[in-house]
C-alpha cells in the first residue's frame, strides 16, 4: 500500500456502530448497523476470545453535491465483542442484508449425563 494511501486510510473517521446483542436459549444473536457496507469490505475476524467486526464505506458526492453532515459516507466501522467458552466457535454465521449485519453465535451443546449400559464382553 502506498504512504499516500495509508494517509487517505488514517483521515477516515471511525465509528462504533449501533449494536443489539440478544441472547436465546441456544445462542446469541447480534444486530450491528453497518449502513453502505458491501460484502466486499466487511471483515469479521474470530482471534483467541474476541470477535471483530469493521467495514469501510465510501460516499462521494456527485458533482455540484457538497455535504452540510456526512455521519455514514467515507468511514470505517469498528465493533469488538468478547466471545466465551460457551459459545461454539466452529458454528458461528454471519448474513449482511440491507446494511444490517446478523450473526449468529450458537451455544455449546450441553454435555447431559447418562448411564453407561453394563455388557459382557
Amino acid at each position: 500500500m502506498s504512504e499516500l494511501a495509508k494517509k487517505e486510510e488514517r483521515n477516515v473517521p471511525r465509528y462504533r456502530p449501533a449494536t443489539d446483542i440478544i441472547e436465546l436459549e441456544d445462542g446469541f444473536r447480534i444486530y450491528i448497523d453497518l449502513p453502505g457496507v458491501k460484502r466486499e469490505d466487511l471483515t469479521i475476524d474470530l482471534q483467541d476470545d474476541e470477535l471483530a467486526v469493521s467495514g469501510r464505506t465510501s460516499l462521494d458526492p456527485a458533482s455540484g453535491e457538497h455535504f452540510l453532515e456526512m455521519q455514514f459516507g467515507n468511514c470505517e466501522y469498528m465493533r469488538s465483542i468478547s466471545v466465551t467458552d460457551i459459545i461454539d466457535r466452529e458454528n458461528i454465521k454471519a448474513n449482511l442484508e440491507g446494511g444490517v449485519l446478523e450473526l449468529v453465535l450458537p451455544k455449546v451443546r450441553q454435555i447431559q449425563p447418562r448411564q453407561i449400559e453394563i455388557t459382557q464382553l
